[in-house]
């Protein structure tokens, strides 16, 4: 058989496997459980409704918690919120088809995840408050300060930047439309490989393993490349000095997907920022630094 031949009944192979072949979890170890559970609700906002989870006392100043991509708030924010929690009101939204929220067909922004977001807070009720964004979470909090300015009492931005993505944008696109198209064919490779990350460097126990597979399948793949697509075409370095409120940002210096150089330059933009860094953390410090970065957060908002 020659080797084209032989390429040819790979693919044809790999294809019949993923239509017809059987969805084959992981391995868990041990009894499995879920991290603890914030109390939530759902906010109606026009055709759809968003998830919103909430704890803390209630006459407390409200910190937002806004999440990065594919991972829900509790994926995200789980280690952090208690720790939030016994001197804040924390609210924690799911964006747009993430988490628990309505899936929303169709192209978007970054900036209608912050008007999403703005909706949200109205059917809170809550007028102003501490914005924090985390990766995706910080260039829709960078937008919401944008768009919504009267409602900014502090922005905190953490593993982010004004311009997340510094290679051309078109040959990022062009990467994100064969990964769509692949993961149209293959919608377990993907999650597989994030589980076995995470739980191999022991970010994840592994009693949370299940729930965890759970939460990385639990996704729409055309939406998810659409945030991807958003991500790609934010640019918020024109604008981002001219935002008037004060503002944190927290860089894991080790990030290995927003290069700790554009936090930085994302830090210098921004009028009088204080920086926290966080030594040898990589993207994933929300969850492996979660006091370091709550304090940094409460901290910033109780001065």
């Amino acid at each position: 058989m020659s080797r084209s031949s032989l390429l040819r009944w790979a693919l044809g192979a790999w294809v019949a496997w993923r239509l017809f072949g059987p969805e084959i979890p992981p391995r868990f170890q041990g009894p499995q459980t879920r991290p603890s559970r914030t109390p939530s609700r759902g906010v109606v906002v026009g055709r759809h409704e968003f998830l919103v989870r909430e704890t803390g006392p209630a006459d407390a100043p409200p910190v937002v918690l806004l999440h990065g991509w594919v991972y829900g708030a509790t994926a995200t924010w789980h280690r952090v919120i208690p720790l939030l929690a016994e001197r804040h009101r924390v609210i924690a939204v799911d964006l747009r088809n993430h988490g628990r929220s309505t899936r929303i067909r169709g192209r978007f922004d970054i900036e209608d995840l912050a008007d999403d977001v703005a909706a949200v807070l109205d059917g809170f009720g809550v007028g102003t408050a501490t914005i924090v964004g985390y990766s995706m979470g910080g260039m829709t909090a960078q937008a919401f300060a944008r768009r919504h300015p009267a409602r900014v009492d502090r922005l905190v931005l953490a593993a982010t930047a004004a311009n997340p993505i510094d290679r051309p944008s078109s040959l990022v696109a062009a990467a994100f439309f064969v990964g769509r198209g692949l993961a149209r064919l293959d919608q377990i490779s993907w999650p597989r490989a994030a589980w076995h990350y995470f739980m191999r460097r022991g970010i994840f126990p592994p009693e949370h393993g299940a729930w965890l597979w759970e939460e990385l399948l639990d996704r729409d793949v055309t939406l998810y490349y659409e945030a991807a697509f958003a991500i790609n075409r934010f640019d918020a370095r024109p604008w981002v000095g001219r935002l008037a409120v004060p503002a944190l940002v927290v860089i894991p210096t080790d990030d290995q997907l927003v290069p700790a150089v554009q936090q930085y330059e994302t830090a210098a933009l921004l009028p009088d920022a204080r920086v926290v860094e966080i030594p040898g953390a990589r993207h994933e410090a929300v969850l492996t630094h979660p006091e370091r970065l709550a304090d940094a957060i409460d901290g910033f908002v109780r001065a």
